[in-house]
């Protein structure tokens, strides 16, 4: 819905000539980045779902075929046209852990270190988090090769809704609890505790929660450890969180007041271009109203908003061109 009015929303199916070029031509997209004030994006896959679920059919071998050619197509053609623009991210092998830790490893020769992934995998049919034996591969491959794991919000196409009667207006706003759900499932799951070095990234779920769910975490472990057999060596859950977890906001007033309880080298501003929650193009004002108002020095500001991502991500735009040539104002100008 970029560049739409909002009267205009709505579930209608949409087809290529009632959308913004930007969504499926990589030079439009670049363009509309320039003309919203944003330097580098990392973008998730629509039509085949943000875990590619769209492309497990009953034939394996045809599976990965199209899990492997969408890869090609995303690292090679959208993101190797624009080095400096694009953060690449391939999809996994759902289907199969064996095959996923294949195609991690062959994304990562070429510099990939982003999956894109579940929110839950028990609610597609496969072996959830706690099914430790089976992910095994998977979890390995991420840690060998430094990959992040980025879990989406609704991406199991389980989101929460009260009642089949209920307003669409209840889904919109529970929709950032989809990933609260998926944060308590992997904090509390084996290989957090099994690979110090596993990252975990939670896409578009806000921050404002987090300084309750960590206390609440924390509390959990305190009362409840000795008979739930929980142990993580030491530390508390809110220690261990901020070791594995990067968080995502977009529009998140309470999340920038908190961003110390949260954790600040944990946190990303994100785009959301060219759904709903996205601010686009007007994102770069809307940020830096919310920024001023919270008092956020120029050092945490940095860190919100590129310097984490690229710490997390093994991405580096300014290889390709310069900071002068990166600020709002010059993007702005080359549109």
């Amino acid at each position: 819905v970029a560049g739409r009015p909002k009267e205009e929303y709505g579930l209608e199916p949409q087809g290529l000539d009632e959308i913004r070029p930007g969504c499926y031509n990589v030079d439009e997209r670049v363009k509309d980045m320039n003309a919203g004030g944003i330097l580098g994006s990392m973008c998730f896959p629509s039509f085949p779902g943000f875990a590619g679920r769209l492309f497990a059919t009953e034939d394996p071998e045809f599976s990965l075929a199209l899990v492997q050619a969408y890869n090609d197509w995303h690292v090679e053609e959208w993101c190797g046209e624009y080095p400096a623009r694009f953060i690449p991210m391939t999809l996994p092998v759902i289907w199969d852990a064996e095959e996923c830790a294949k195609e991690i490893r062959r994304n990562a020769k070429r510099g990939v270190h982003s999956l894109t992934f579940t929110e839950n995998p028990a609610a597609m049919g496969y072996p959830s988090f706690h099914d430790f034996d089976y992910w095994k591969p998977m979890w390995d491959a991420l840690v060998d090769t430094d990959t992040v794991l980025n879990v989406h919000i609704g991406s199991s196409g389980r989101l929460a809704i009260t009642a089949a009667d209920a307003p669409m207006d209840v889904m919109i706003t529970l929709q950032p609890m989809n990933i609260v759900q998926a944060a308590a499932d992997l904090l509390w799951s084996k290989p957090i505790k099994e690979y110090p070095d596993l990252k975990i990234a939670l896409s578009e779920g806000g921050t404002g929660w987090i300084p309750y769910f960590l206390e609440r975490a924390d509390r959990t472990y305190e009362m409840h450890s000795t008979w739930t057999g929980q142990d993580f060596r030491g530390k508390l859950p809110s220690e261990v969180f901020r070791e594995h977890f990067l968080t995502c906001f977009i529009s998140d007033h309470v999340g920038v007041q908190l961003r110390n309880d949260v954790g600040i080298d944990n946190i990303c501003w994100e785009a959301d271009y060219p759904h709903s929650d996205s601010m686009w193009p007007g994102a770069p004002e809307q940020l830096h109203e919310v920024l001023t108002e919270h008092n956020v020095a120029d050092d945490e500001v940095n860190k919100m908003t590129y310097e984490n991502a690229m710490r997390w991500y093994h991405w580096d735009p300014f290889t390709h061109i310069t900071k002068d040539q990166a600020t709002v104002g010059a993007l702005r100008k080359a549109a």
